[in-house]
């Protein structure tokens, strides 16, 4: 449920969530840790008030200090520096009178009675007490004042009794930490002792932590809300340009959010648009180089297939003899020349897969270009007594950034069209050589009949029409392959008739390396 909640959100609002989720989980660890620490550190001044309690009780008890005014402030003035370190130290009789207090300590003996009746009505009426650490069975109305004699009531009647209680008080920005404990001899209540001390050093030490704590959460809110905004100024926002660039591509909509000042971006999105153009640009090229070949094929096979059917109506109704061959002649010229154009067409889709997948390394073409002369020598010397020499200028090397086996396929197939249009026993020439702009010249001589075209580019486009008598062997993409093969090793072709004598030259130019 929660990750497909998460799946429907934007960037954005998925990095707000989580933050939400992680920030909502800080704060509520560190509400328990402000709410216990209190309670931690109050703890602390209770147990160091209990030691003291416990001695100061042990030592009335060794020395059978009676609980009454005189022998407690005799007691006070005889063992003072025990409570040195201590705001005050308040005792109490059984019923809860008020028999001594540090606070008298420092005056003189004869004041005591003054002092300490002044004292009496200043600590035991109406002082608010704030809170208590543990209840130990006392039940106090918070909100109404409590004084310090009504919390001593209500610890002499609890279920509690001989065990120290702790609770704090604040008043006047003072915050006191305050423990009682009863004084027991042979099990007979005698009085209680209260060490009150002031414990402000808590409370700052709360109000730090909470302060920081608020400073904090807005600070990490502060830089969340700068991130977000610096997350969909220059990342969400370009790449839903992105998106609706793809989304516009898929509509074929002739609208497209410009991306222009996404390609100017040196960083990661910068290379992506630029990349996502290349692609869309070189698929929106070769859609248009499919649907535009589709068209030409369509048109080159609808005229063979006319031809066909009139040829086959006609056949069947003559009974002419050598009107049944000369018709049959042209049912199996054009079912070739269908053939033909299939063939090249599976076999030109299948080139530009391979060609997709296939990456160019440097290459000496001069042993390929041999190989392939020496194969096609041992064939058609056989076949039709045509010879094919071989010639180069004596470089060494002849290095391109190409692929093997294409160029091999750029040899074989301009080899081909060449014995093609030869006649038997005719020579084929191919001269290899570095011409002055240090290119790689590969030159494909024949004897044949020529190009009939005064503009000899036209024979490398797909299908081309003015073909010789003979072309009924080919079906017009081979030179077509040939010029795409050779554009994409950088090179350039050209094709001219011969001046000496009748027949064509076909001439390759590569970068040399």
């Amino acid at each position: 449920m929660f990750s497909k909640y998460l799946k429907t959100l934007s960037i954005l609002k998925k990095f707000l969530f989580i933050n939400f989720v992680i920030f909502t989980i800080i704060g509520l660890f560190t509400f328990i840790y402000l709410n216990n620490i209190q309670p931690s550190l109050i703890k602390k001044k209770s147990q160091n008030h209990t030691n003291i309690i416990n001695n100061t009780i042990d030592n009335i008890l060794r020395l059978d200090v009676k609980f009454q005014s005189d022998d407690i402030r005799r007691f006070l003035f005889s063992t003072r520096f025990i409570f040195q370190n201590l705001d005050r130290v308040i005792f109490f009789d059984d019923q809860l009178n008020l028999i001594g207090d540090t606070d008298t300590l420092d005056l003189d003996p004869r004041s005591f009675s003054t002092r300490l009746d002044k004292i009496e009505f200043e600590s035991l009426d109406n002082e608010e007490i704030e809170k208590t650490i543990e209840e130990k069975n006392i039940k106090i109305d918070e909100k109404k004042p409590v004084s310090f004699k009504d919390i001593l009531k209500n610890y002499s009647s609890s279920e509690n009794l001989g065990a120290p209680y702790t609770f704090t008080q604040e008043d006047f920005n003072q915050f006191n930490v305050t423990t009682i404990k009863n004084v027991t001899k042979n099990e007979i209540n005698l009085g209680y002792v209260a060490i009150t001390e002031n414990a402000n050093e808590i409370k700052t030490a709360i109000d730090e932590r909470k302060a920081f704590v608020i400073r904090t959460a807005i600070s990490v809110g502060f830089v969340i809300l700068i991130f977000s905004f610096v997350l969909s100024r220059y990342f969400i926002k370009p790449i839903q340009n992105l998106v609706g660039y793809t989304i516009r591509i898929k509509e074929k909509s002739q609208i497209k959010p410009g991306i222009e000042n996404l390609k100017k971006r040196n960083d990661e999105l910068g290379l992506l648009s630029n990349s996502l153009e290349d692609m869309t640009n070189e698929l929106q090229n070769r859609v248009t180089h499919a649907e535009n070949f589709s068209t030409d094929l369509v048109h080159e096979i609808r005229n063979p297939l006319a031809s066909l059917k009139s040829a086959s109506e006609i056949l069947q109704d003559t009974n002419d003899s050598e009107q049944r061959n000369r018709l049959l002649n042209i049912l199996s010229h054009d079912v070739q020349r269908i053939e033909r154009l299939i063939t090249d067409y599976s076999q030109m889709l299948k080139d530009e897969v391979a060609l997709s997948k296939e990456k160019m390394k440097k290459i000496d073409i001069e042993p390929i270009i041999q190989s392939v002369v020496d194969d096609y020598n041992n064939i058609h010397q056989v076949k039709k007594g045509i010879k094919i020499e071989y010639k180069n200028d004596g470089k060494d090397k002849y290095l391109i950034n190409g692929i093997e086996n294409r160029i091999e396929q750029i040899i074989a197939n301009l080899l081909d069209n060449s014995i093609s249009f030869s006649k038997d026993g005719a020579n084929v020439f191919v001269d290899v050589s570095v011409n002055g702009k240090n290119q790689i010249s590969i030159k494909i001589i024949d004897e044949g009949q020529g190009f009939k075209e005064k503009d000899t580019s036209r024979i490398f486009k797909r299908f081309y029409s003015n073909r010789p008598e003979k072309f009924g062997e080919h079906s017009g993409l081979g030179l077509n392959i040939v010029k795409n093969l050779v554009e994409l090793h950088d090179g350039e072709i050209v094709a001219s008739n011969r001046i000496d004598k009748e027949g064509a030259m076909i001439e390759i130019r590569f970068p040399n390396v």
